[in-house]
């Protein structure tokens, strides 16, 4: 498996284990594009707090900053790292299929 995969991975498994990033990108899914100011009158945190998951999803690749009007950021998400974490799972799980199945044979040979 490659190296930058595992760290696609590993990034977008960090960013998903706050619950406050996945609420964020819950909204994200549920509204389109938004920024902080608008995540913060639909969510329970301040923008202050969303700003600062906003930019850790943004390093991660999750979402992307695209300049609005007035000096205002808007936030989209962005699904190629899910899609990478998505095929190194798929790759664990062919992994753990292939020795379970082995494991499965010597038991039953």
């Amino acid at each position: 498996m490659p190296s930058d995969m595992e760290a696609v991975a590993e990034q977008v498994f960090v960013a998903l284990a706050d619950p406050t990033r996945r609420t964020i990108l819950s909204a994200l899914a549920s509204g389109g594009p938004a920024t902080a100011t608008d995540l913060a009158t639909r969510l329970p945190i301040t923008r202050q707090a969303i700003a600062k998951h906003l930019n850790l999803l943004t390093e991660t690749g999750l979402v992307t900053a695209e300049p609005g009007e007035r000096r205002r950021v808007r936030y989209r998400l962005h699904s190629a790292p899910m899609q990478v974490a998505q095929q190194y799972l798929a790759a664990l799980a062919r992994d753990w299929d292939g020795h379970f199945d082995a494991l499965r044979k010597h038991l039953e040979g």
